[in-house]
């Protein structure tokens, strides 16, 4: 009988981690590897690492500290980080932290199960050494497709369509399924799919493209194969996700792919809600808000990377537009779906922002109605243009204007959820607990994503289950959660 070897993944940063980490939970299931939840059962601890900012950064080494104390008290034998932290610093990550008993890049993904076996067997594994992944790839977007085949794409893993001997009778190897290599690590009617990975854009503050390499779509073959084996788990709504889902299918040839994908999504036996994630205010176009805004399962949901509205600080970023285009942008999507969902994330204290340029942010958030707004203050990201700008702010005028504009988003957002008290919509059930110190039944509207947003809270338990979808109606709020009874009698599911 094989040993029993076990392995928790702890899974930080965005959506897009947590497919990869189901990736490595697919590949090493498949090996064999029994997956545990707590890292003190597991013989190895797997930290999927984010990378993106300095506070992500620091979350991610505490996870690996905390993970390696369990060596003194626990099963645990070894800690491993992987990830956009391990990939972005690999060898000097593994010099400043000793603790990790190795440091593996997205390349060593296709062997992971070798690779935790020999660091379990009290071998060595060489540490990752990073590399600047847009080299991988042809510049011409279209010539990537053929070239990605060798490169390692996290999160796009594919079981290769069976040897014609596999195959039943008279199925042709070209038309053999290919399944996700994918295990699924929690039982959420709600899962993130990657659309593509990698980014083209050059914003000056952001370090991602470095380390993800360059926009490269999957397939919709893949897309729509690995939704339908999501909706047989159980899954009830699938949130696409990349870097930049705007960009989807110009790698294809088809820059409007996403605007035929979306009915095909929407239309997979057991998924009720398709959402998109990710979206550039500058490559928004009106096809692509027609679909989202009137598809029938799509959410009509608008997660725009507005970053600033002030002209000056947009160009210094390498972004564009202002904040009449982005006013424009919001009044276009609202009259086609009033009802519509918006969220969008904001840097303050850029370098070179003026009051001036802060007050245009101001005005742009007070009028823009968002439903969910994220604030960080800037700080110099290694190997982006912007840590080569020589008109940096203070950081007490930093942190200044993080607080006050924290504080007037608070504020923002909560009187948004205010306005949707009467609306009807419909919502799905995420988790139920009728306890008498239970939070109740809790779920989400078409406005509202995973983590990012805030949620619904039912006036009742009564007749709900996760994975259920209910109509109902919002009747109050708590500060951006919406508080809302169901309507069973309309509730078609």
């Amino acid at each position: 009988m094989p040993e029993r070897r076990t392995v928790a993944l702890v899974t930080l940063g965005c959506a897009r981690n947590e497919v990869d980490s189901e990736e490595l939970a697919g590949r090493l299931a498949a090996d064999g590897w029994e997956l545990v939840q707590d890292a003190a059962d597991a013989d190895v601890a797997v930290v999927n690492t984010c990378g993106f900012v300095e506070a992500a950064k620091k979350d991610s080494v505490d996870a690996l500290l905390e993970a390696n104390d369990l060596k003194d008290h626990g099963r645990t034998q070894a800690v491993v980080a992987v990830g956009c932290m391990a990939e972005r610093y690999g060898k000097e990550l593994a010099e400043a932290l000793p603790e990790a008993d190795g440091v593996l890049g997205f390349d060593d993904y296709a062997d992971i199960s070798g690779r935790l076996q020999t660091i379990l067997s009290g071998g060595s594994v060489e540490a990752h050494t990073p590399r600047d992944r847009r080299k991988l790839l042809p510049l011409s977007p279209v010539q990537r497709q053929e070239a990605a085949a060798g490169i390692a794409l996290p999160g796009h893993a594919q079981e290769p369509a069976p040897a014609p001997e596999d195959l039943p009778e008279g199925l042709a190897p070209a038309s053999g399924p290919r399944a996700p290599l994918r295990r699924r690590l929690d039982r959420s009617p709600v899962a993130s799919v990657k659309l593509a990975s990698g980014c083209d854009r050059r914003c000056s503050f952001c370090a991602i493209p470095s380390f993800r390499g360059s926009f490269v779509s999957r397939r919709p073959s893949d897309v729509l194969g690995e939704t339908r084996w999501l909706a047989e788990q159980g899954v009830k709504e699938i949130m696409l996700v990349s870097e930049n889902n705007t960009s989807y299918g110009k790698d294809l040839g088809d820059i409007r792919l996403l605007e035929t994908l979306l009915p095909e999504l929407a239309a997979v036996d057991g998924i009720e809600r398709v959402r998109v994630s990710y979206l550039q205010p500058a490559e928004m176009r009106p096809g692509l808000i027609d679909v989202l805004t009137s598809t029938e399962k799509v959410a009509p949901y608008f997660d725009l990377s507005f970053q600033h509205s002030a002209p000056g600080v947009l160009r210094a970023m390498r972004r564009f537009g202002d904040t009449d285009r982005f006013l424009e942008l919001l009044d276009t999507i609202r009259g086609k779906a009033p009802q519509a969902g918006v969220r969008s994330n904001f840097i303050v204290g850029f370098p070179g922002e003026t009051e001036e340029d802060f007050a245009e942010l101001e005005r742009f958030l007070t009028h823009a109605r968002l439903d969910a707004i994220g604030v960080f203050g800037y700080s110099d990201e290694d190997g982006t243009e912007a840590a080569t700008y020589e008109d940096k702010l203070d950081q007490d005028v930093v942190d200044a204007r993080l607080a006050h504009l924290t504080r007037l988003a608070d504020e923002l957002t909560a009187q948004r959820a205010e306005e949707r008290i009467g609306e009807t919509m419909e919502v799905l059930v995420e988790s139920v607990d009728a306890s008498p110190d239970g939070d109740g039944a809790v779920g989400r509207g078409p406005n509202q994503a995973p983590e990012t947003d805030g949620q619904v809270v039912f006036t009742t338990t009564e007749g709900l289950k996760p994975g259920r979808m209910v109509t109902a109606k919002v009747v109050g709020t708590e500060g951006v959660d919406l508080i809302a009874e169901c309507l069973f009698e309309e509730a078609g599911r």
